[in-house]
């Protein structure tokens, strides 16, 4: 069967000529099932792809990053889709795409150290 597009799919499934993406193809991309997609799409209010005539989702390359990056937030670093929530808002949706998902987790321990010393500056005050 003859491709669409000219230029073949990268090691990430991504076809870097093609400009939309049906949500068929994204979930074979994300290995995140269909109905997860659409249900992220009403916790995440950002995450609204556009539709065709057809009422059908086209997904571009960003919005496949976004997608990659609450599935990280969510399965791999365990946060709640509150906290995934909180924490994309807190960030910035442009910010959280730039910096990736691997800095949340330092910046949580950078975090977590500063209040503990903090802590036991306190404690040594009393």
């Amino acid at each position: 069967m003859a491709s669409r597009a000219t230029g073949s799919a990268g090691d990430d499934g991504i076809n870097p000529n093609k400009r939309y993406y049906r949500i068929g193809e994204v979930s074979s991309i994300t290995k995140v099932k269909p109905y997860v997609l659409r249900y992220w799409e009403s916790e995440f209010r950002w995450m609204a792809p556009q539709k065709s005539r057809s009422k059908q989702r086209l997904y571009r390359r960003r919005d496949i990053d976004m997608i990659l990056l609450i599935k990280k937030l969510l399965y791999e670093q365990r946060f709640t889709i509150a906290g995934a929530r909180n924490k994309l808002r807190e960030l910035g949706v442009g910010t959280a795409l730039e910096v990736g998902p691997l800095t949340f987790e330092a910046d949580h321990r950078a975090r977590y150290r500063k209040i503990r010393d903090e802590l036991q500056s306190i404690r040594a005050m009393l």
